[in-house]
């Protein structure tokens, strides 16, 4: 459960990230997450996540939202029946925390623009 987001800032479980991070399903957090290509979220940046099942994946954009996915992700996710939900991280942090109560949910945030 994600307790709160603010500007370069998640608290989760009562532990403060200010770095972008990846949640994975049973709520394992890994910071700092870095991408091959800053604000642009592609198959790489996401593979460790992907190895874990997720049923959906939430994308926090960044607080401006952004942070884009490639089609070649957004693809490859529908070929495997993945739901991916991306939105600006303020209200990602939200739709994670419904989700995650009921289904097998990974995430991963960026936490600035």
């Amino acid at each position: 459960m994600i307790d709160s987001y603010a500007f370069g800032r998640m608290v989760i479980g009562g532990i403060t990230y200010t770095s972008d991070l990846i949640i994975f399903p049973g709520g394992r957090v890994v910071s700092p997450w870095w991408r091959l290509s800053g604000h642009r979220l592609q198959t790489a940046d996401i593979m460790e996540l992907l190895a874990a099942g997720p049923d959906v994946i939430v994308v926090g954009t960044g607080a401006s939202g952004f942070m884009r996915s490639t089609n070649e992700l957004q693809e490859l996710l529908a070929s495997r029946g993945i739901d991916f939900i991306c939105e600006p991280s303020g209200r990602a942090y939200r739709t994670y925390n419904l989700l995650d109560a009921a289904i097998n949910t990974g995430a991963c945030f960026h936490l600035t623009c």
